[in-house]
């Protein structure tokens, strides 16, 4: 049986370097690009004042970053996993720096939903590189290791938080917004000099060679489900079902946090808390709640994660209810830290289940339930408010999650 350090040497001769230097390098561009998704709560509202348009009109604008990032995602799979991922990572910079160059020089609505989206595009491809390269590398820690790189998204962006709100009270959103996209540009573009792809079967066997985007090496007789045959399996659809579910509590939360609290009449300083601890409560969901999964039952640990998103979701309503500022910022969080923990289960799960060759695009497809999650979390919810009212809307989001935890019970592993 493979140690972790019989497996660290094997990648250590492959590579000539330590395999978490491939962490590293996913896990820096991963926080790069983390903003679009964890700071358009702060930069909705001063968008539309910028654009003198409606709350309503930019709605979709977050929806629109989560169906690109989830689409764009399965080519992007597609082509990592058989050509490396340099190419597709390089291209992936330049769009997600330019979608934030563009953003600061827009002046009309189509012109943000055009800039967001193609950022988001850029996003999504960054995204699957990296989720899949702790997968590829980390056969013995899936749970840490994208939990790593997935913190990092969530994380990294807690930085960028103060920053454009600074930004937008000093009147100086379109400066703040260039400047992150060269630094996005900059960094990821920089991050692929790093990155390469093992074999399938890299630590079970030792004969070497290599490619431009990897090293390739026989194939051991491990099954590795194409996605064809994943998708007749019916784990994979119970996987996807607790995906937009928990996704849809999770990016509702994430988007309309702010908005929440005001709505609430909790003051603006506890809506700055709770959107700056929001993406810490993330990151670290996906590191711990990842590593647990390591050490325990996998299937468990997932199941008991969305349970208790569903618990702070409805605990959101109720503490914001008897105008508890601390109690709102402590759900959010709460809620925040079990959701995200999806980002490093799902991975590890689709690596356990159907094999690290095609894992990219195997996740992928899982990962696509992200756009139906984002589909509620975004315009669904704006709709709902007008009709059910804020509190209503997200104890339907709580109910959501509490089905993903419920459904989680039933997951084994395909024979």
């Amino acid at each position: 049986m493979n140690t972790a350090a019989d497996i660290d040497e094997r990648a250590k001769s492959l590579l000539g370097y330590s395999r978490w230097w491939q962490v590293a390098a996913a896990a820096v561009m991963m926080a790069l690009v983390s903003p679009y998704q964890y700071v358009w709560s702060s930069l909705e509202g001063p968008l539309a004042a910028e654009l003198d348009a409606s709350l309503s009109a930019l709605g979709f604008v977050f929806t629109l970053y989560v169906v690109a990032m989830s689409l764009i995602q399965f080519p992007a799979g597609w082509w990592r996993d058989r050509y490396g991922p340099r190419a597709v990572t390089f291209v992936a910079g330049l769009l997600a720096g330019g979608g934030y160059v563009a953003l600061a020089f827009a002046t009309e609505l189509w012109q943000v939903y055009a800039a967001y989206g193609i950022g988001a595009v850029g996003v999504g491809m960054v995204y699957t590189v990296a989720v899949n390269t702790a997968v590829k590398w980390f056969p013995d820690q899936r749970g840490l290791t994208t939990g790593i790189g997935t913190m990092a998204f969530a994380a990294g962006s807690a930085a960028f938080v103060p920053f454009v709100r600074y930004m937008v009270n000093v009147d100086a959103l379109s400066t703040g917004l260039w400047s992150m996209g060269v630094l996005i540009a900059v960094g990821i573009v920089v991050g692929t000099v790093v990155l390469r792809d093992p074999p399938v079967g890299w630590h079970e066997a030792t004969d070497e060679g290599s490619t431009d985007g990897g090293i390739e090496q026989p194939e051991t007789s491990r099954v590795q489900y194409t996605w064809r045959e994943m998708v007749r399996t019916w784990q994979f659809w119970v996987m996807y079902f607790m995906f937009i579910a928990v996704s849809a509590a999770g990016l509702m939360i994430t988007a309309r946090s702010i908005l929440y609290a005001e709505q609430a009449g909790l003051t603006a300083g506890v809506a700055t808390v709770a959107a700056t601890a929001l993406p810490i409560a993330s990151g670290g969901g996906r590191l711990v709640v990842g590593a647990l999964s390591d050490r325990f039952d996998r299937e468990r640990v997932t199941a008991l994660s969305f349970l208790a998103c569903g618990v702070g979701t409805v605990g959101i309503v109720v503490l914001a209810g008897i105008d508890s500022g601390v109690g709102y910022v402590l759900t959010v969080s709460i809620a925040v830290f079990f959701w995200s923990s999806q980002f490093s289960l799902f991975p590890s799960l689709v690596g356990d289940y159907y094999g690290p060759k095609h894992s990219s695009t195997n996740y992928s497809l899982v990962y696509s339930g992200k756009l139906w999650g984002g589909v509620f979390g975004g315009g669904v919810v704006g709709w709902l408010v007008g009709i059910i009212g804020w509190d209503a809307t997200f104890l339907v989001g709580g109910a959501l999650a509490l089905a993903a935890g419920v459904a989680g019970i039933f997951l084994r592993a395909p024979q």
